[in-house]
């Protein structure tokens, strides 16, 4: 009887670990999220933290797969926007989005660290291969799009790239009718291309 609180309070005090160490990421990045830190934030103390998570390198890696399943649950999950009349750009407007929450912002700043940091590369590479395949795929459906075009894998590939930019564009370049300028021109290249929701938008 006493056992099972026991682990719900383990779970929740990890969850709350990791909520922590994607606020910290988003908040103070790669450098300024420590254990120590992310306990603090998290209302436990370090020992606590360390029994959960020997190591950063664990934190980190639990909270990077969890901010690749939040990505994706995010785009799934997400309402249509406002484009009733132009699905292509809402699917982009929808990809855009991911970027710009806590969430987005924490894997911003992971992918841009891990370019200068060899450890951290490690540890975010294999998640970040997965997650883009994930994308693509959840990209290619909601596009309607027909994935045995190589153009269109090429395209929806190119999509998340641009994506992704205009997510980190707007982290520090609150612009944003330049950014639905760019998603417009964006839609209305992409809605044009063969294999794309039956060749002229969907």
């Amino acid at each position: 009887m006493g056992r099972e609180p026991q682990q719900d309070r383990s779970r929740a005090t990890r969850e709350s670990l990791l909520d922590a160490t994607i606020e910290s990421l988003a908040e103070v990045g790669w450098h300024g999220t420590t254990v120590v830190a992310v306990a603090a934030r998290a209302g436990v103390s370090r020992g606590a933290a360390q029994h959960h998570f020997a190591s950063r390198d664990d934190l980190v890696r639990d909270a990077v797969q969890r901010v690749a399943d939040g990505l994706g649950d995010r785009l799934r999950t997400q309402p249509a926007d406002e484009h009733d009349d132009n699905p292509v750009l809402d699917v982009l407007t929808r990809l855009t989005s991911v970027w710009t929450d806590v969430v987005g912002r924490a894997a911003l700043n992971l992918w841009v660290a891990a370019a200068s940091d060899p450890t951290l590369r490690a540890l975010v590479v294999p998640i970040e291969r997965r997650f883009s395949r994930e994308m693509e795929e959840l990209t290619i459906e909601l596009l309607h799009a027909d994935p045995s075009r190589q153009e269109v894998q090429s395209s929806v590939r190119l999509t998340l790239d641009v994506a992704r930019g205009i997510g980190l564009g707007a982290v520090v370049r609150q612009d944003l009718q330049q950014r639905k300028a760019d998603l417009a021109q964006w839609a209305a290249i992409l809605g044009t291309m063969p294999g794309i929701g039956g060749g002229v938008g969907l």
